[in-house]
């Protein structure tokens, strides 16, 4: 399973990404899961704009399958996830 994390935002305006492929990773389970989570929307998002000015953005793609979201709306999964990715495939 392949993982891309796209961070954008912020003060700065710097685009960060990063990639985890997931196969054969001895975690792999633990990462399907997670992932497969933070694909869906957390339940405020769809709410309104409620974006925190110079926050970020996050596109979420799990083997081709595509989440927008940005904070402060997002998922415990989300959160989750896009840290572990930012972190590993940094």
């Amino acid at each position: 399973m392949k993982i891309e994390v796209v961070r954008t935002g912020g003060f700065a305006g710097i685009e960060r990404r990063a990639e985890v492929d997931t196969s054969g990773r001895p975690d792999e389970r633990e990462w399907q899961a997670l992932a497969q989570l933070a694909l869906h929307p957390h339940p405020r998002a769809a709410e309104g704009p409620g974006r925190v000015r110079d926050g970020f953005a996050y596109r979420i793609t799990v083997d081709g399958r595509t989440v927008s979201c940005h904070d402060p709306h997002l998922t415990d999964a989300q959160r989750n996830l896009i840290t572990r990715v930012l972190k590993e495939g940094a």
